[in-house]
């Protein structure tokens, strides 16, 4: 199990300087957000693909994938009833896929709950269609680069669209298709019926990417203000997370970066670090 922090707070500074500070801190590896690098990935010239791996080496860090993969550009959409922008949006997806690949990334993680929200008077059932074809269109480009298209289910604050680790397994059991599964996230788990533990539990062993955070949003580790949800026992989770056979990539996601990103990753490594070292004793 190797640790990663996903780029986005840093999402003012060159990536060489991210990669260069992940480093610093002690992180294997960096979860690329494509909206921070160019608002459309074809953008990123083949050249400037080739200078990404080159720094990420360069640092000593590994390029994990991607994540936030619909941020931008505007207009896209899996559950709209629109097959205009349906189809953008599943060449799009394909496009990521590549961009990942060039880059090194094995995994893609697909949250952008705005992007996938159903609008009335869609029903549940034709945006479960709809997002199904669109994500399942990206299947033999997925198997082609070798990479992984992980579904996040997440909080209900955040979408009505997959929030349960149940409806994303079941979307991806019945895509069926083997670079397309699940992955799990501490602030949307906290959000279930069987809360962190219990759904670590569950499919822990299955999900294929892991990310960490507080059930406020806030890093690892950093301090829980009145009024937020509880801080997590993150010995706990990552001896659940140990325990149900996961040995795969956790990365850190936060969503509140004060009092600065780099104070917030450093807290986050620390704290998972003595977490990991507690759980494989």
């Amino acid at each position: 199990m190797r640790l990663a922090t996903c780029s986005e707070p840093w999402r003012n500074a060159a990536i060489e300087d991210v990669f260069a500070t992940a480093a610093e801190i002690g992180f294997d590896g960096v979860e690329l957000a494509p909206f921070t690098m160019a608002d459309h990935v074809a953008e990123i010239a083949p050249s400037r693909r080739k200078q990404i791996v080159k720094a990420a080496a360069d640092a000593g860090v590994e390029i994990v994938g991607l994540h936030w993969l619909f941020v931008s550009p505007k207009g896209l959409h899996l559950t709209t009833p629109d097959a205009s922008v349906r189809q953008r949006s599943a060449d799009y997806l394909k496009a990521l896929v590549d961009f990942c690949g060039d880059v090194g990334g094995k995994v893609m993680v697909f949250g952008s709950p705005k992007q996938r929200s159903i609008e009335p008077p869609v029903t549940f059932e034709e945006g479960w269609k709809r997002a199904k074809d669109v994500w399942a269109s990206a299947g033999d480009t997925l198997a082609a680069r070798g990479v992984t298209l992980c579904l996040e289910a997440l909080a209900p604050a955040e979408t009505n669209f997959i929030n349960t680790i149940e409806q994303a397994a079941r979307m991806a059991d019945e895509i069926g298709h083997p670079n397309i599964d699940i992955m799990l996230d501490c602030k949307a788990m906290s959000s279930m019926p069987e809360g962190v533990i219990g759904t670590i539990r569950r499919f822990g062993r299955r999900a294929k990417h892991f990310h960490a955070n507080e059930a406020a949003g806030k890093g690892v580790g950093m301090p829980i203000g009145e009024g937020e949800p509880a801080g997590l026992d993150f010995k706990a989770v990552m001896k659940t997370l140990v325990e149900s056979g996961f040995d795969r990539w956790v990365s850190v996601e936060p969503f509140d970066y004060k009092p600065d990103p780099t104070t917030v990753a450093r807290t986050a490594i620390r704290t998972l670090r003595e977490a990991l070292a507690a759980a494989r004793k």
